[in-house]
């Protein structure tokens, strides 16, 4: 499981959804599966279903729309069975978010809709923007949107953090500390 999946899968189940993760579907007669699901949810009082292949891969459009068309039939096909004992609704909704991509010319992709990596992030975001870590932290089954909500509270984008740093060089983790720090260029995006 990459971390966009891990992430995807937080999200979800941080929202009420209970999630699937890395599902094989189609078990073949000689062994094997016909592919795996990466995350299937369903929200109960929404009486939603989602289906997310969250994908890194930088592929022409032509081979991610083969590939995204067979897991989304896949889902069509095995999704309906997957929740036992609960009434799931027949629409699904298919998503496929790409961190190499934009919705400006193409919207869909194998029968399901792009995101964009940005906005599941921004919808993170938006969504802890009011939870202080000191009063309404994250909880750690989470550990993905829990640094997602300190780095939001403790730091700024595009300046120092808020936490003053008594030592001045840092921990070290990212970079090797040096008893004279040299200032680094900041990316902005």
């Amino acid at each position: 499981m990459n971390h966009l999946e891990e992430l995807v899968g937080e999200w979800l189940e941080y929202n009420g959804y209970f999630v699937r993760r890395n599902v094989m579907v189609g078990r073949r007669p000689n062994g094997g599966y016909e592919c795996e699901l990466d995350i299937v949810a369903f929200h109960p009082t929404q009486h939603r279903l989602v289906h997310v292949e969250p994908s890194l891969d930088a592929h022409s459009w032509e081979k991610r729309e083969a590939r995204f068309a067979k897991k989304f039939a896949a889902g069509r096909t095995h999704i309906p069975g997957m929740f036992d004992g609960l009434r799931v609704p027949a629409t699904i909704d298919h998503i496929a978010l790409l961190v190499f991509a934009s919705t400006t010319n193409r919207t869909t992709l194998g029968g399901g809709r792009i995101v964009h990596v940005s906005a599941l992030y921004r919808e993170i975001l938006t969504g802890i923007r009011d939870r202080r870590v000191e009063s309404q932290a994250v909880p750690e089954q989470f550990p993905l949107i829990r640094t997602i909500q300190q780095c939001q509270q403790y730091c700024d984008v595009g300046s120092s953090p808020t936490i003053p740093d008594t030592e001045g060089e840092g921990i070290g983790i990212v970079q090797q500390t040096s008893p004279t720090p040299t200032p680094q260029p900041t990316l902005s995006l």
